[in-house]
């Protein structure tokens, strides 16, 4: 619950663009900010435990002589916080982020303000022991700091007001009830009859509110000794995106008429007293937002509103299994759910603190005395403000409807930071999210949210060097082989973007999660022994939590590929931004590897590596990082990537690492059999996803974003765009047009965009290569080289 209908129709106005420009740009920042005290204090309700759940709600009077021209103030919360000006959501916040770097947000609230008596309120709640697995939090607080002497006062202390919100009680998700593993935080009960409605107005009454303790001294991160926990940094990336979005339509109603278009069309829906209704909305989609329910009348009712990204059905053996996913007879509702108890009052509306997903939503509603009249009901989409500028034309449907899934799969998993699913964790985990960064590179050309992800996973790194498998997070979690694919994503970032500062500052991190590998390296040089934890790969049957065979030596070839792939990746950004010592020590590391893994792998008899030294297992993964770490090539890489393909008898690679297999294809000058590869993509859109699976069915999330892995492959294999030197200076455009006669596309680069137009014709191939002005390329066909220049290129080969 978050305010009345009056400031939700206020919110609905307010336009993406407004809403993604809410920050203010990072060099207004004064940067006394980041290495001093502050003149504002954290501040608590008084009395308020410290530790526990609780959402309150804080209020600060302002007089200003005439509306400036800006007001900024920098804003921040632990665990989060919505901020009103004058009746009017300002802003949302804080980024996720740990104790040691915690964000604060910058606001202009001039849009809203005005001469004369203005208030700023703000809502703040700590979700405690419910909270998300990816919410860090010291204890509640809240915090705001104008910019400059006018701004200063509004700045937290005892002037402003606090109260604790009665209404709210969590309702806590259990694994068990969604039948698999959840870390994305409780569910919303609300008492209708206990909230104070029009707290964030002008004109609500506070006056039996008490004054706010102030709790904690702010400080920068920088500062000589920070007073408190929160170690104050700027926000570095945009505001959320937030869009209005109806629910398309209703699949059952039961106890309860519903008007003709509605919900898509906003109309009223009577129950009448004494009545329990259900109906089941379908969006025809999964989205992640708000839900904003409005209701009057219907006094000691309670309203349920679970949301589920698909309907299950129990199998004769005891599993829940989806099916396809447009199909609703008999099956049941698996899901979380919020509560709203409605007090009687007109225009009462409901929205949860956090966002949710779905597909599904089921209203359960059971009335009392009072009839209850629901006025409107949609939700507002939320998600990181990406904008697609990718395009792509081959004249294939299938390959279109490859591509929006694929998107809306990227978006719903990119928000404050990049997550492995929406519904279920809400984690950014690394080997998740370097596909990821990929994807958002080549299909927005924004970096911002890549940088964050590169910046908070190193932020992770413990004393022995490793990084956790995932961050932000509570719960400490480590995925050694997860920390050499983040070297892949410094590599990656070094390729694709002109920021050698950037990439300098990580190189402290890059060489100590090699030295950490290196302790656990046989004679210092050789393969790794027994790496401690979670030694995840993979998602196989055979593979029990995806942890690939150790042999009876101790020894595993998936490990020793991935540090064979980091130490050429590390000697890469050693020799063109670091040490050039560390570059050599990098590829002596690199060629000491390169001979222990032929010598304990290779099975000269089945022509393939195996898992271990024993010999025992094979699969597809380790040969195809074999394939990209260059132990083999050319006509033998090609081979043995048909082999492997062909063979049932290896562990086959799941969807995720398909994107390593698609990746030797194309490496080993196989990019024209990509599209017949995407089998199981074709399968999810058989089965109604409308984004892409964890894993193969019978999966447990319908929208994981290392599956979309197809909006980086389609442009960087069947286009043929790529980096040819960091920093994308130098562009390659080497493409696979497979069966198809004809591809055009464009690709955003850091200093423009990419254009790549291409037509068959007979084995050659006509192309028209645009590139950005400063910078050159080469064009490769079969084989054949040209040289490209910045601009306008016309080719036959």
């Amino acid at each position: 619950m978050k305010h009345v209908g009056q400031a939700s129709r206020r919110w609905r106005a307010l336009s993406r663009l407004a809403t993604v420009l809410l920050l203010v740009a990072a060099c207004s920042i004064h940067a006394d900010f980041l290495t001093s005290r502050w003149k504002a204090k954290w501040i608590a309700s008084a009395g308020a435990p410290p530790f526990a759940y609780g959402v309150y709600h804080f209020r600060r009077t302002i007089e200003l002589p005439q509306k400036p021209a800006a007001f900024v103030v920098h804003v921040s919360a632990d665990n989060r916080y919505e901020l009103f000006v004058n009746g009017h959501r300002a802003s949302n916040g804080p980024a996720r982020g740990d104790l040691f770097h915690w964000r604060y947000d910058t606001v202009d609230l001039a849009p809203w303000l005005h001469a004369g008596r203005n208030v700023l309120a703000a809502e703040v709640w700590n979700f405690a022991e419910v909270a998300p697995e990816a919410q860090i939090t010291d204890r509640t607080g809240f915090l705001l700091q104008g910019d400059a002497d006018t701004e200063q006062a509004a700045n937290t202390g005892t002037d402003w007001k606090a109260v604790r919100n009665e209404a709210y009680s969590p309702i806590p998700v259990s694994m068990a009830e969604l039948r698999g593993y959840y870390a994305a935080g409780p569910g919303d009960r609300v008492r209708g009859d206990l909230y104070p409605w029009g707290w964030q107005e002008p004109d609500y009454d506070d006056s039996g509110w008490k004054p706010a303790e102030a709790i904690n001294e702010a400080a920068g991160r920088d500062s000589s000794d920070s007073p408190s926990r929160w170690m104050l940094i700027p926000r570095t990336i945009p505001a959320m995106e937030e869009t209005p979005e109806r629910i398309a339509r209703v699949r059952t109603a039961n106890g309860v008429n519903v008007p003709a278009g509605w919900p898509q069309e906003k109309a009223a829906v009577r129950i009448a007293a004494h009545t329990k209704a259900r109906l089941l909305l379908d969006q025809d989609h999964l989205t992640t937002g708000y839900p904003e329910l409005t209701v009057s009348g219907g006094r000691a009712a309670v309203i349920s509103i679970g949301y589920a990204e698909a309907l299950m059905r129990e199998t004769e053996k005891g599993r829940w299994i989806k099916g396809n996913r447009n199909e609703i007879e008999g099956k049941s509702f698996v899901g979380y759910h919020d509560e709203f108890l409605p007090d009687g009052g007109a225009n009462r509306t409901f929205r949860s603190l956090w966002w949710r997903t779905w597909r599904y939503i089921e209203l359960n509603i059971e009335t009392q005395d009072d009839p209850l009249t629901i006025d409107d009901f949609h939700g507002s989409f939320t998600g990181y403000p990406f904008q697609r500028r990718a395009r792509f034309d081959a004249g294939s449907p299938e390959i279109e409807r490859i591509l929006d899934i694929g998107w809306r799969t990227a978006r719903l998993c990119a928000h404050e930071t990049y997550m492995d699913c929406p519904y279920y964790e809400q984690l950014q985990y690394v080997g998740d999210t370097r596909i990821q960064a990929l994807v958002s590179l080549y299909m927005t050309g924004d970096d911002r949210l890549m940088r964050n992800a590169i910046s908070q996973i190193n932020d992770s790194r413990t004393p022995e060097g490793a990084t956790f498998s995932r961050f932000p997070t509570r719960l400490q979690q480590y995925i050694p082989g997860f920390s050499l694919w983040w070297i892949g994503m410094v590599h990656d970032y070094r390729m694709y973007r002109d920021d050698p500062e950037f990439v300098r500052g990580m190189l402290p991190g890059v060489r100590a999660v090699l030295s950490f590998f290196r302790a656990h390296q046989s004679d210092r040089s050789g393969p790794l022994s027994r790496v401690p934890w979670w030694n995840y790969f993979d998602w196989t049957k055979q593979w029990e939590g995806g942890t690939p065979p150790i042999g009876s030596d101790g020894h595993s070839a998936a490990g020793d590929l991935q540090l064979l792939l980091a130490f050429h990746w590390a000697a890469d950004l050693e020799r063109d931004l670091g040490n050039a010592a560390l570059a050599r020590e990098d590829n002596d590391s690199a060629a000491s590897l390169a001979s222990a893994i032929q010598r304990l792998y290779w099975d000269a008899s089945r022509r393939m590596y195996a898992d271990s030294s024993d010999k025992r297992e094979f699969s597809q993964q380790v040969n195809t990082l074999a394939v990209l770490a260059h132990l083999v090539d050319g006509e033998n890489a090609r081979d043995l990537l048909h082999r492997i393909m062909r063979d049932d008898s290896l562990v086959q690679a799941s969807i995720y690492f398909r994107f390593y297999v698609h990746e030797a294809y194309n490496q080993a000058g196989l990019g024209d059999e990509y599209l017949s590869m995407l089998g199981p993509w074709r399968q999810m859109m058989a089965s109604g996803l409308t984004t892409w699976a964890e894993t193969e069915d019978p999966t447990r999330s319908d929208c994981h974003a290392w599956s979309a892995s197809p909006n980086f492959e389609i442009f960087r294999t069947i286009l043929g765009v790529d980096s040819a030197a960091p920093g994308f200076r130098r562009v390659s455009v080497r493409p696979f047009l497979g069966t198809l006669t004809h591809a055009e596309g464009t690709v955003p680069h850091p200093r423009g965009e990419i254009d790549v137009k291409l037509t068959r014709e007979g084995e050659g191939v006509r192309a028209t290569v645009t590139l950005p002005a400063q910078v050159p390329g080469e064009f490769v066909w079969k084989g054949q080289r040209r040289e490209l220049n910045p601009g306008i290129n016309n080719l036959t080969l």
